[in-house]
């Protein structure tokens, strides 16, 4: 009996349960995705981010059914779809390489999915029609894709996967050939499209300015294992581990000569010579820890002609990088290389290569992780 997957025009809830995949037999085995668990809510933007390697695309691909798993289960509204090939459920596929059909113009591109269902020929122009005209495509229709730039070749893989109404939208890396400019373009488009229609949808990516751009929620993966699952901001501001704080952005690790409990959900550690109480992790207080403070939040400003000593808050400046808006500085202190980043700075204010200069930073911009969750 063919299997397939209900009909469904409501957004999707996805269930990965225990899902696991390993590769090879023997002494040859390796873990690619180990017993994953995750919800992923009716309509929301789901983003696999972390290192290559680290079992996201084969997690996606397990969703899309290029993989099979080796165990544990992929529930769509329930129904579990694991032994379903890929035709069979009811997910669009937007691939990195954007894999369109050089010998087939835009709108046969497009229209090729609908025709292997057999849908009528007027339904099939409709559909193709309409989201031609929703992803700004109708004038390009006829063109080829070799006739077509970066961007609008990856809009129409975008359409190609949209003309199937799909419950859930998978995103393979697609943003990964295209320039830095059209890059952050497509994923605004992207985002207004899956917020307009509503479909679950999950990316695959290892840019992390791009899975914070785009995210509901980011699911930040190591070594085959969900590390972290938070917004934007949770993964940035309260990473839960060492690895998710160097992964995502660049961070300040400093050391501190010790820790006690202050009042709750924070801690009272001496750092640079000073006592301050700053946000920390539930699990800092039993065991060894460590400051992340981030380089935005650190403030600069040349150190006075008659104290040019590197000690506590105070260090030689060792490189300056200027972007406009921000200077970045590299400075050398008592606990190691800060970095930090000061926005809008005036001519006068920007402190030279060799300089000393006096370093602050708000205290409760900063969280008191586990040193060990490397």
């Amino acid at each position: 009996m063919d299997q397939t997957v209900k009909d469904s025009t409501s957004s999707s809830n996805l269930q990965l349960r225990n899902l696991t995949k390993v590769f090879g037999q023997g002494n040859e085995k390796v873990t690619a995705v180990d017993s994953i668990n995750l919800d992923i809510n009716p309509g929301e933007f789901i983003t696999f981010l972390g290192p290559s390697g680290c079992g996201k695309t084969t997690t996606l691909r397990m969703i899309a059914g290029f993989e099979t798993p080796t165990a544990g289960s992929i529930l769509l509204d329930g129904q579990d779809m694991s032994a379903l090939t890929p035709d069979k459920r009811p997910m669009g596929m937007v691939f990195q390489s954007y894999a369109l059909f050089p010998h087939m113009s835009v709108y046969e591109n497009v229209a090729y999915g609908p025709k292997t269902k057999k849908m009528p020929s007027a339904q099939v122009r409709t559909e193709v029609e309409d989201v031609l005209e929703s992803m700004s495509l109708t004038a390009m229709a006829n063109r080829a894709p070799n006739q077509l730039s970066g961007g609008q070749q990856q809009r129409v893989a975008l359409a190609r996967a949209m003309v199937m109404r799909p419950r859930v939208l998978l995103f393979d890396e697609p943003l990964s050939n295209l320039d830095a400019k059209l890059r952050a373009q497509m994923r605004i488009e992207i985002r207004e499209v899956q917020q307009r229609l509503g479909i679950t949808s999950i990316f695959v990516t290892h840019d992390q300015d791009e899975a914070m751009s785009i995210s509901d929620r980011i699911v930040v993966m190591r070594n085959s294992k969900i590390e972290q699952v938070g917004l934007p901001a949770e993964i940035y501001l309260r990473p839960a581990s060492v690895f998710v704080a160097d992964f995502i952005g660049i961070s300040n690790f400093l050391e501190v000569a010790s820790v006690k409990p202050s009042s709750a959900g924070m801690a009272k550690v001496a750092v640079l010579g000073k006592e301050i109480d700053v946000p920390a992790h539930k699990d800092a207080l039993t065991t060894k820890s460590i400051l992340l403070t981030r380089p935005e939040s650190i403030r600069v400003k040349r150190a006075q002609a008659s104290n040019q000593t590197i000690s506590g808050t105070q260090g030689r400046v060792k490189q300056v990088v200027f972007y406009g808006e921000h200077v970045e500085y590299r400075i050398e202190t008592e606990l190691g290389v800060i970095i930090a980043v000061v926005s809008d700075p005036t001519f006068e204010e920007i402190v030279k290569v060799g300089e000393y200069a006096e370093f602050s930073f708000d205290p409760m911009r900063s969280w008191l992780l586990p040193a060990d969750t490397h």
